[in-house]
């Protein structure tokens, strides 16, 4: 706990009120953690439902009871809310008009799925201290993730140059990626969104390599990890037991039909907990797989603690997967692809294996090689041991960025 926090607002805006990922759990459960440290967190939402949580913890909440943009009933409504959503701009600003304007900061999560690029100007406006972090490439990449959906492969194109115009990489259809541009067009240029933001919080260091060279000149870059709510169970008692487990959202870009592939070649039944548009792929592709469906936060910590490995096999630059931290919380060894932020939390065939990206060939060879009960027992003892020697808790997280909040408000006095 900071001695100087009490009487510090901090402004969280966010799309979602309630936990709908990783970046409204992460955005949500710092709200809670800086509640206790005695800041005073007001969240800054568009869609809903509201976490009850918060208003249990005594957090304000601005909630515009809006849809976001995939569950809105009006396509058209949706792009003009995703280009420019004005009732949040207009209640950003009536927000940030009645803070103190030497104790307060706005800490940006994330804009894209509904509150849109328009709370730049009033930030901007107000002149307080402001600071993203950034879960996904949404401000630098137009279908957020550097990340071509058509062909299943990591993109290169330099977002917004023709052949980025042209390139039908969307999740959904093309249309959809022409608005995309558009959108992307209208927070560079007329937003000026990353203009907004003298400091940025990166959640590993793979997301630094993605993203560095693209932020504003003279940006400070803060390395803090997302925090991980886990229990300490000791070592596992039976760990070389269990399934090869695959946790989290089923669609095309997490791999799950690479996993399945890669199962095959290696002899193994292939466990999915989650749902997803590639579900019904899975299921009709290989029936051999077992698919659990969707499971609820302490379902899955037990599955995970009953795993003999978590598999991720994702494509894309995912910036830190909280499953991995999870996995390695509970003493589950990681197959993880060498593509995304999750092996810099798996020592290659210490606490883990890392496989070539994208390649079912050597997926396959990771998962026989924990076949091997001796090296999956020495490899759960491991991920236990480094995750616990340093845990990524909220209270550490909260700390964290007190850190940061502290210097950015330093800054803020120095200069006036």
């Amino acid at each position: 706990m900071s001695a100087n926090s009490s009487g510090i607002n901090i402004v969280i805006a966010i799309d979602h009120a309630s936990i709908t990922g990783g970046q409204a759990k992460v955005a949500l459960e710092s709200a809670l953690g800086l509640k206790k440290a005695r800041y005073n967190p007001i969240v800054f939402a568009a869609a809903a439902p509201v976490d009850p949580r918060l208003a249990e913890a005594g957090i304000e909440v601005i909630c515009l009871d809006q849809a976001d943009l995939l569950g809105n009933e009006s396509k058209a409504a949706a792009a003009v809310q995703g280009t420019w959503n004005f009732r949040a701009e207009t209640e950003m600003r009536r927000l940030l008009s009645r803070l103190k304007g030497e104790k307060t900061i706005v800490h940006v999560h994330g804009w894209a799925k509904a509150l849109s690029a328009s709370i730049a100007r009033p930030i901007q406006q107000s002149g307080l201290p402001a600071v993203y972090t950034m879960h996904e490439y949404f401000m630098f990449c137009p279908n957020g993730g550097f990340y071509n959906y058509q062909q299943n492969h990591v993109c290169e194109l330099t977002p917004l140059s023709a052949a980025c115009w042209a390139t039908h990489c969307d999740s959904r259809t093309y249309p959809r990626k022409v608005w995309r541009c558009l959108r992307q067009t209208v927070m560079e240029r007329v937003a000026r969104l990353p203009r907004t933001f003298d400091d940025f919080i990166l959640i590993s260091r793979f997301q630094a390599g993605v993203v560095a060279h693209r932020l504003p000149n003279g940006a400070r870059v803060h390395a803090i990890s997302n925090p991980i709510d886990c229990l300490d169970l000791g070592r596992k008692p039976q760990a070389a037991s269990g399934d090869f487990l695959f946790v989290g959202r089923v669609s095309t870009e997490k791999g799950p039909l690479l996993f399945a592939e890669a199962a095959r070649k290696a002899g193994v039944t292939p466990v999915f907990a989650g749902d997803g548009p590639a579900l019904e792929a899975v299921r009709a592709t290989y029936p051999e797989a077992r698919l659990l469906g969707w499971k609820s936060p302490d379902e899955v910590k037990v599955l995970m603690r009953n795993a003999r490995a978590l598999v991720f096999p994702s494509l894309w630059f995912e910036g830190q997967p909280l499953t991995v931290l999870e996995a390695k919380a509970m003493g589950t060894p990681i197959i993880v692809s060498d593509g995304c932020a999750g092996r810099e939390e798996v020592e290659n065939g210490v606490s883990g294996l890392w496989f070539q990206s994208a390649n079912p060939d050597s997926l396959a060879q990771s998962l026989v090689k924990a076949k091997d009960d001796a090296l999956v027992t020495s490899m759960s003892n491991a991920c236990y041991d480094q995750f616990w020697a340093d845990p990524p808790t909220l209270a550490r997280h909260v700390e964290r960025l007190g850190a940061v909040y502290g210097e950015m408000l330093e800054r803020r006095r120095a200069a006036a």
